[in-house]
């Protein structure tokens, strides 16, 4: 498929061929420049991902709204839809990369590795693919809160008022989406039914437990301004090593309940400013060195079974991973019970929380 496309490589679907692969590099060389979107440098690694790319290819990258939302990624590709600006890679929720295949909003790709990726993490067609996942989890700066919960039960407890933030509003952002979810899976909901989870945050809301602010990175865990935060184990973990000094930082993920799991996928919009290095972007997200570096922000990269499997895996990388038992037992949504959880959630969620 890549020999057939070479000739036009800005239509190029596919760089499994060497051949097609020097040609993608010359390309995005000449575009010279990469635009993302919504990559905080302490999300997943990302600082290290995209120093490193512009250090192997010399393309200079332009990250927008570092702490956007994934609502806000497809806002962008709609509106600077021409422009010099327009993003050229997305790092979205699943949810909102099933919004964006039925806006079609994405140009199809498939990267070298495509292949080694499970197929329930990625577009049949290429439109988007999952490049890292993680669980829920509660992290709490024991500065402040000096017993930390463990349960969804513990963070009702009145000694944590106005303590608890999310990582933005569930209706925008991915991260608290996720929230939204594990919590109606630890308390009486399903992958089928995120109603309970928006109840217990109203429940939490009407204690005086949540707090409104938006936690989408470490100064309001670190500072004690919103002590305890339920966010990605990566994000957490990532902020509990770099806070060492500053505050101590504990990182659990709910106990008695089933961990809720999801993954980011990336995109690129099919009007997409410089889509050469858009295609290139990928190919290095997605090689072996893309995804080790993933680890190493503690995200369980999309590849990370063919990597174990071929023996890739650093044991000075895996001996700083936390306990597997936790996450023995992951529960990942379908895109239909994505699709219907939202939908409960938009409806829900501005009548029933108030904070």
């Amino acid at each position: 498929m890549a020999g057939a496309a070479l000739a036009t490589v800005p239509g190029l679907r596919s760089a499994r061929a060497a051949d097609g692969m020097d040609a993608l590099i010359a390309a995005a060389k000449k575009e010279g420049k990469l635009n993302v979107i919504t990559l905080p440098r302490d999300w997943a690694n990302y600082g290290a991902i995209m120093d490193q790319f512009t250090a192997k290819y010399g393309i200079v990258i332009d990250d927008a709204n570092p702490d956007g939302s994934s609502a806000q990624e497809l806002q962008a590709v709609r509106t600077l839809k021409g422009q010099d600006r327009a993003p050229d890679a997305l790092d979205i929720g699943p949810s909102f990369a099933s919004i964006g295949v039925k806006q079609k909003l994405f140009a199809p790709y498939k990267v070298a590795t495509w292949d080694s990726i499970p197929d329930g993490m990625k577009d049949p067609d290429g439109l988007w693919v999952a490049d890292y996942f993680g669980v829920v989890s509660i992290a709490t700066n024991t500065n402040v809160a000096k017993n930390a919960p463990r349960s969804w039960a513990d963070l009702k407890k009145p000694e944590y008022k106005g303590m608890i933030a999310l990582n933005g509003s569930p209706l925008g952002a991915g991260a608290a989406f996720a929230a939204v979810f594990a919590a109606a899976m630890g308390n009486g909901g399903s992958l089928d039914d995120i109603a309970p989870g928006v109840q217990y945050f109203a429940e939490l809301a009407k204690l005086g437990n949540l707090n409104p602010a938006a936690a989408t990175g470490p100064a309001l865990l670190v500072s004690g301004q919103a002590p305890i935060v339920i966010n990605w184990d990566y994000l957490s973990l990532g902020y509990r090593d770099a806070a060492v000094g500053k505050a101590t930082l504990e990182v659990v993920v709910p106990e008695g309940s089933q961990p809720y799991g999801s993954f980011y996928c990336q995109a690129i919009p099919a009007d997409a400013a410089h889509p050469n290095a858009a295609k290139l972007w990928q190919e290095w997200l997605y090689s072996d060195e893309g995804q080790l570096l993933f680890l190493a922000g503690y995200a369980h990269p999309a590849r990370y079974a063919d990597l174990a499997k071929r023996g890739l895996i650093p044991a000075s990388l895996t001996a700083k991973l936390p306990p597997a038992a936790p996450y023995a037992d992951i529960k990942f949504a379908t895109q239909d019970q994505v699709a219907k959880a939202q939908k409960t959630l938009a409806t829900l969620w501005p009548q029933l929380v108030h904070i």
